[in-house]
């Protein structure tokens, strides 16, 4: 017997797609993060100053909602965190609010309780797919099984309130070849994989009567050559889409940050964050809201 309260109509889904660059974007065919833009937005988020432009800390900001100074995560050894203060939010909605949460991806530190993780500590539901070695065409494997699994976990009667999907492929492709012809095809490879995961969300038997809100997030840029971790504008730059109730389409929003990702989470799934979680995000907000 389930534990977890009623689930109601809202649902989330995030998918994070480590590394794309903000600057390819317009050069490429991505039929499916264009069809989430258009739906609501796409911003560009920028890497804060506190923050190494690496996977770890900018992962841990974007599903924490908080900063590295209370995460604690500041490199890709997740070593000396304070998520059991500061956890994920598929954790703390499923511990918190008995919430059904799902989480699955490749990449150990995020999932296993290895180089210092988990960052995703205790979801629902929790799918690890590893690549069975470290390279671009090993990785575009896994994450083709994490997309199934993730296609069947949405369609199936688990039925997550808040889900999170992780992408590696395009960041191991800039790492081992740059951000060249093979770079390009492995982001509009993802791309096809955002699609798989939205036709499952909507041909969900109960899609008519729920409320989706859907964040597609990347974590970091890339250098040209392939590599990140310095304080360049093209690796500190990332962004955002995101769809759903609240969210106007074709409006734009106030700037959004990393932390921003978990807020919203929260607040499309109607929770009220307890100030003792000392979120640093807000949710998605319409640039006509300034006051």
């Amino acid at each position: 017997m389930s534990s977890s309260w009623p689930a109601g109509p809202r649902r989330v889904l995030v998918v994070g797609i480590d590394g794309v660059r903000l600057d390819l974007l317009p050069e490429l065919d991505t039929p499916h993060l264009d069809a989430v833009a258009a739906a609501g937005f796409l911003a560009p988020v920028e890497v804060d100053d506190a923050t190494p432009t690496m996977s770890g800390p900018c992962w841990a900001t974007i599903v924490t909602g908080v900063g590295v100074a209370k995460h604690g995560v500041f490199g890709n050894h997740l070593g000396g965190n304070r998520l059991d203060v500061f956890p994920d939010f598929t954790t703390r909605l499923a511990a918190v609010h008995r919430r059904r949460t799902f989480a699955a991806g490749g990449w150990e530190p995020l999932f296993l309780a290895r180089q210092g993780g988990p960052l995703f500590a205790a979801p629902g539901r929790l799918s690890y797919i590893a690549p069975l070695e470290d390279t671009p065409q090993a990785w575009e494997v896994c994450d083709e099984r994490v997309t199934a699994e993730a296609v069947y976990v949405l369609g199936s009667d688990d039925d997550p309130q808040a889900s999170f999907v992780y992408l590696g492929a395009v960041d191991e492709t800039a790492h081992f070849l740059g951000c060249g012809e093979e770079y390009r095809q492995s982001i509009r490879t993802a791309d096809e994989r955002l699609g798989r995961l939205l036709a499952a969300v909507r041909a969900r038997p109960g899609y008519a009567e729920e409320e989706w809100t859907v964040i597609v997030v990347t974590d970091h840029g890339h250098l040209d050559q392939g590599g990140h971790g310095g304080r360049s504008t093209l690796e500190r730059t990332a962004w955002v889409a995101a769809f759903g109730p609240g969210i106007e389409p074709g409006a734009p929003v106030l700037t959004v940050r990393h932390p921003d990702v978990a807020a919203h989470v929260y607040a499309a799934l109607g929770i009220t964050p307890d100030p003792h979680w000392t979120l640093d995000g807000r949710p998605f907000t319409p640039a006509l809201a300034r006051v």
